[in-house]
């Protein structure tokens, strides 16, 4: 294929595949947990870490990873607090973060606008080798724990006090939760933006929700979806001339919303014909006579 033959195209789609198989890996927790939207908090939290790495002439995505994982820890235990002052404490640490790293980037060499919307919203064909190893290094490793602790993980998203009567470690495992999940929107920065990583994680697996039942097949079919969403944006991207983290993001949304129709559809054919079923199965006599 010809757009292959640039090696920033390869390493655009390498690191594409590797976060559109981590993202809904861990995508499904937090969609268990109703916390959709987390990623998009760690992700202004983030741009902190990227204004510092910036300032410090430092590699933007480790810093990022290190003040993403700080701030994930500091919203989990604000979580176990109590809502309502988690919700105003949320509130200051997303607009804290996102408003500290713009003001990082002004104070940087690299201050052009051009450098921070890359980390908004992505800028993958301009992914260093340096950027794609330490993606496929941590994306490795989130990939691993989000598989391996799967019933511990699904345990907990599901019933939190009963993991904890269970023995389960609970405080580690949501810990443990959050910083994958601050490492998860920072190595994807580079793909899709930091504005954009939750859709990534969460529209495979609400895709898969539609046509699934079990907690293991939605997850499969969801890393799936985030494979082929990620491959073919990359391709379409190269193609078009368009952003790839928006083209990935755009494709994965036209695949949920074809799945939301198709499925809608099949489950009008079944209720038309449920009642000439019902009628000649299972009717009751019209009339009952007593004896």
């Amino acid at each position: 294929m010809g757009l292959f033959q640039y090696e920033f195209m390869i390493r655009a789609l390498v690191g594409a595949l590797i976060i559109g198989l981590a993202a809904p890996a861990l995508g499904i927790y937090l969609v268990q947990r109703r916390l959709s939207l987390i990623g998009d908090g760690i992700g202004h939290v983030a741009l902190t870490g990227v204004g510092v790495g910036l300032l410090l002439h430092q590699s933007p995505v480790i810093t990022a990873v290190i003040v993403a994982a700080l701030g994930a820890v500091v919203i989990e235990l604000l979580r176990e607090r109590g809502r309502t002052s988690g919700d105003m404490a949320l509130a200051l640490l997303f607009y804290g973060g996102i408003a500290g790293g713009v003001m990082l980037v002004g104070l940087s060499d690299n201050r052009s606008n051009s450098a921070l919307l890359s980390y908004l919203f992505g800028a993958l064909t301009t992914t260093s080798q340096t950027d794609l190893i330490t993606i496929a290094v941590l994306g490795v490793v989130v990939l691993i724990a989000m598989l391996v602790l799967r019933p511990a993980l699904f345990a907990i998203c599901h019933d939190e006090e009963y993991a904890r009567v269970s023995g389960l470690p609970v405080r580690t495992l949501n810990l443990l939760l959050a910083i994958t999940t601050a490492v998860t929107v920072t190595i994807a920065m580079r793909a899709v933006g930091l504005l954009l990583i939750s859709a990534l994680m969460v529209v495979p697996v609400a895709t898969a929700q539609q046509v699934t039942r079990g907690f293991r097949t939605t997850m499969a079919l969801a890393m799936v979806l985030g494979l082929l969403a990620a491959g073919s944006g990359v391709t379409l991207a190269g193609s078009l001339d368009t952003a790839p983290g928006a083209t990935i993001v755009v494709l994965a949304i036209v695949l949920f919303l074809l799945v939301a129709l198709g499925t809608a559809g099949w489950r009008s054919i079944r209720r038309r014909s449920l009642p000439t079923e019902a009628t000649t199965q299972l009717e009751p006599p019209d009339v009952v006579l007593d004896r």
